[in-house]
């Protein structure tokens, strides 16, 4: 591996490694303080569609480093693969990091708001709950895909 695209791949690296941990960032730490301000206030100020509403603004800006991660994760792996260096652990990785960076921003996230946007009735719905639902099912699937990404390309970096 020549000197540039080792510095590439580190960038890259660290790219993926960073959108991982907003990712979890924002699962685990932000939605725990976001759906308990009152534990944070000391009062009942929030209602939880209103809490919910701050969670949807904070997984939609989330959403415009995932689309990023989308770009650069084609543009890097498609030039590995194109370079016949592939595996097919990485290949089914990428696949689903792909595919479940997409669903987030594209699908699942664009119908929680258009659900929220009917008022708090439809955010009580079992479509709503099952719809939040896949979301958080499609989030953890892309969580370990992701981690399985970084974990195959830097165990070929250390070679």
């Amino acid at each position: 591996m020549n000197k540039n695209f080792r510095m590439v791949t580190m960038a890259y690296l660290i790219f993926l490694s960073g959108v991982l941990g907003a990712m979890l960032y924002a699962g685990i730490v932000v939605t725990a303080v976001t759906f308990h301000t009152e534990a944070w206030l000391g009062a009942d100020l929030l209602t939880r569609f209103q809490e919910g509403q701050i969670m949807t603004e904070n997984f939609l800006r989330l959403s415009y480093v995932v689309n990023v991660l989308v770009v650069v994760v084609m543009l890097y792996e498609g030039y590995k693969f194109k370079k016949f260096e592939r595996d097919t652990v990485t290949q089914v990785a990428t696949f689903f990091v792909l595919a479940t960076a997409l669903l987030f921003s594209q699908y699942y996230l664009p119908d929680i708001i258009s659900m929220q946007l009917q008022g708090e009735e439809m955010t009580k719905s079992v479509a709503f709950v099952n719809q939040h639902k896949g979301s958080e099912i499609n989030s953890k699937i892309f969580a370990l895909s992701l981690l399985v990404l970084i974990v195959q390309n830097m165990r070929k970096a250390c070679k």
